[in-house]
């Protein structure tokens, strides 16, 4: 018999795929069997017993629901790994996580078989000490810690209202960790020393609290971190000097808080970072030419701090890969720089509410990501040179109110996409120029159009412009008729 070459690759591929399927049978035949080989130590599973009851309340009894917890018996949120021949805990999340995670109970509470777990290398609670009643708050326990600090990576308290009181100084002894989160607690006091000695982390995340003081110096020893966000806390003074040499650094947020002090000097060094989000604090200093040389800069948000200074004086082309300005109420000066419409990349721009003057750019509307533009509350004057697309695209995302000597060409559109806030061109008027002196009133009206080079359409002269020779003749005819008529 002659068998076609197609027949011949075709029974090759068959008989790999069943010598493949035996081999994944016999693998996980193997797991399993190592699986049910491997018994879990009994004091180990006793701690995890009373260490989740002491959270969700003793109507809970894991032995009886859960007799083989990392077997045939897993608890939701309990995850497992064979050490020595041995069944251990390596991660357990208390919380409502997932439907049918450990929800806690009201009366909650830190037993010391949780400390028992050695092995555990993740601990996390979600939404466990929810309630506002001083009856049932609770206080993270300051001992027991360092029994963890062999194999800890990640400790996480997020969502928990009813969590008071100060970081126990004792998690400066889990030196493993590498991810520190306390989100959105009720904690309070000054954050303390001792986590400067936690120098694996990548990530620290102590927003949403209460803390207050000083960041501490010792942060500056965090070499490793990837992510800092201290934002939403009350925190005051100065950034620590080391703050500047966290180079690792992709994100840092300490929005939302009471720092002061001269912004660039401490951060410019920050190559790496992403994200900058300092808004809502009291920085100063104005915009140095350093933030220049954060080329990594997708995300730069400095509102709400009285920095000053001059837009005009930064070259903003330098920063590429820039998504996000938010430069809101900091007290610039100067005008818009045509600059900004070379970041290619830009999707959302906010200048408003500063002191910034002159015309508005046109070329900002050619940025092809742009789909959130805030120019409100300035002193810009001179006709809007956008199109009706841009309008119709931007709709309430463009903001240009409170700017009273700014206008909208009439004609050029429909009520529809006019921008809000900003009041029609008069009929025949161009636009201010840069140098003018002369404003338009808030009727619309010149004022002050002494040398200006204000044109209107009204018939009467207008200073510092040619008129034709045959309307002056006719102004001179009107003028001698008018004293014709009082002499006579």
């Amino acid at each position: 018999m002659i068998i076609s070459g197609n027949h011949f690759v075709l029974a090759v591929c068959i008989l790999c795929l069943g010598v493949w399927c035996c081999g994944q049978a016999d693998n996980t035949e193997a797991s399993a069997s190592a699986s049910a080989a491997a018994p879990m130590e009994k004091a180990e599973q006793a701690a995890l017993y009373s260490a989740i009851q002491g959270f969700v309340g003793n109507w809970w009894n894991g032995s009886d629901l859960y007799p083989d917890p990392c077997g045939w018996t897993p608890i939701q949120g309990v995850s497992c790994d064979i050490i020595g021949g041995l069944w251990y805990i390596t991660a357990l999340s208390i919380g409502p996580v997932h439907d049918n995670s450990l929800a806690c109970d009201t009366n909650v509470e830190f037993r010391p078989q949780l400390f028992q777990l050695k092995h555990l290398k993740s601990l996390s609670f979600f939404s466990c000490f929810i309630s506002s009643s001083r009856r049932h708050q609770f206080t993270i326990p300051g001992d027991n810690w360092e029994k963890l600090a062999g194999n800890l990576v990640s400790l996480e308290f997020r969502s928990n209202p009813g969590l008071i009181g100060q970081i126990p100084t004792s998690f400066g002894y889990l030196k493993k960790l590498q991810s520190l989160v306390l989100l959105e607690n009720g904690l309070t006091g000054e954050i303390p020393t001792s986590i400067g000695n936690l120098t694996n982390l990548n990530r620290l995340v102590l927003a949403g609290n209460r803390f207050t003081g000083k960041i501490p110096d010792s942060f500056g020893m965090l070499k490793e971190l990837l992510i800092l966000d201290l934002s939403r806390n009350s925190l005051s003074g100065h950034l620590p000097l080391g703050v500047g040499g966290l180079t690792s650094l992709l994100k840092l947020d300490l929005s939302n808080n009471r720092l002061k002090g001269k912004l660039f000097a401490d951060v410019a060094c920050l190559k790496n970072l992403t994200l900058l989000d300092l808004r809502h604090n009291k920085f100063s200093g104005g915009l140095s030419q350093h933030v220049l040389d954060m080329f990594s800069l997708e995300e730069l948000m400095l509102s709400s701090n009285p920095l000053g200074g001059d837009i005009m004086s930064l070259d903003w082309q330098s920063l590429q890969n820039l998504v996000v300005l938010d430069l809101t109420s900091t007290g610039l000066i100067g005008e818009i720089p045509e600059s900004l419409s070379e970041l290619k990349r830009l999707r959302y721009l906010s200048l408003g509410n500063n002191n910034l003057t002159g015309n508005l750019p046109p070329k900002l509307a050619s940025l092809p990501d742009l789909n959130a533009l805030y120019l409100n509350g300035n002193n810009l004057t001179g006709v809007l040179q956008f199109s009706q697309v841009f309008y119709g695209k931007m709709g309430k995302r463009f903001g240009a109110w409170n700017n009273p000597n700014l206008c909208y060409p009439v004609g050029s559109m429909t009520t529809t996409n006019a921008p809000y806030g900003v009041k029609p061109c008069q009929r025949g008027v161009t636009l201010l120029e840069p140098n003018s002196t002369a404003k338009l009133g808030d009727d619309g009206n010149l004022k002050n159009n002494t040398n200006s080079h204000f044109i209107a359409s009204s018939g009467f002269p207008s200073y510092g412009t040619h008129r034709p020779r045959q309307l002056i003749l006719v102004d001179i005819f009107i003028t001698v008729l008018l004293l014709l008529h009082l002499f006579l």
